[in-house]
């Protein structure tokens, strides 16, 4: 496959809506390629500028590094002619390098660069940390910013003076101060991807701040929804967006934080509530229970009319 330039790649995650598909398992809890593959299809049908393979939604933290590899390359199989498909790289350095080296060779088109686990570290060793990731790829890369690697605007700006190829800045912790101080000092230099949890939340107000899309993971399951929540965004239109919002996202985040681990396992259940069984997450993440489905199941169908 033709290698996507860092700056087309950019561009094109900027013209949309970005997809961060689930990854399916089968009751032993086995990857299961054809459903994943037929989930993907679906989503690549629905309009999205970009597909995130075996991200945090779709359970990339339980995956092992082969595992990886083969959801990357059958993404990039199954939809990577028509959507552009980012892998991730996650763990320590050498690791994220091996998996970035590992996306080029498999035909993704850009890298995710996910923060290094349980350790924490210095700006000057974040800075270093995706440094080494960029020199290992010719892809573009998109770091993220959150949990024990929060980059401060400097750092960002020295990180994206070094690597060329570093074409965004994914954000997931929402502070208004960092992203307004990273913006005012990198500008249009990087792209701007809103990261937290149940993206759709928080996308008028960080649209402001230079956010211009964000990763859905409620696309999954409702991508009508998500588009039209996302069109209404862009056009900036308050009224549309605060009735979806109370119609059906605030309702479904009641839903959300009832345990830790369920904003991957609600999207999940999501599939299931609209008849493409989402199957089961991977420990430690734990299924809502029948109940709580039911209680899903429900407001979907109320969102519909």
């Amino acid at each position: 496959m033709t290698l996507l330039p860092p700056d087309a790649l950019a561009e094109k995650l900027t013209s949309g809506l970005l997809s961060f598909p689930v990854t399916h398992f089968d009751a032993e809890l086995r990857f299961d390629e054809p459903r994943y593959r037929e989930h993907l299809a679906w989503q690549a049908s629905c309009g999205a500028a970009g597909l995130f393979a075996a991200g945090g939604t779709g359970e990339g933290f339980s995956l092992t590094p082969a595992e990886i590899d083969q959801v990357v390359r059958a993404a990039v199989g199954e939809v990577g002619g028509t959507v552009p498909v980012v892998a991730p790289a996650t763990g320590a350095t050498a690791v994220s390098v091996a998996q970035a080296q590992a996306a080029e060779a498999a035909g993704a088109s850009g890298i995710l660069l996910f923060p290094p686990y349980l350790t924490e570290a210095s700006q000057r060793g974040l800075v270093e940390h995706i440094s080494a990731v960029c020199r290992a790829t010719r892809l573009g890369v998109i770091v993220y910013s959150r949990a024990n690697a929060v980059l401060s605007d400097t750092t960002v700006a020295e990180a994206a003076e070094r690597n060329p190829n570093l074409i965004g800045l994914k954000d997931g912790i929402g502070d208004i101060e960092r992203m307004t101080r990273t913006y005012a000092r990198v500008g249009d230099r990087l792209i701007y991807i809103g990261g937290l949890p149940t993206a759709e939340t928080f996308a008028l107000p960080l649209l402001q701040l230079g956010v211009s899309t964000y990763s859905s993971a409620l696309y999954n399951f409702v991508p009508e929804f998500a588009m039209k929540f996302y069109t209404a965004v862009r056009a900036q239109d308050r009224t549309a967006v605060y009735r979806m919002l109370a119609d059906f996202v605030l309702p479904y985040l009641d839903i959300r934080d009832r345990a830790k681990g369920y904003a991957v396992s609600i999207i999940k259940a999501g599939l299931t509530a609209v008849g493409r069984d989402g199957g089961p997450v991977r420990p430690p993440l734990t299924d809502l229970t029948a109940s709580e489905l039911a209680e899903l199941s429900t407001l979907i169908e109320k969102a519909a009319r």
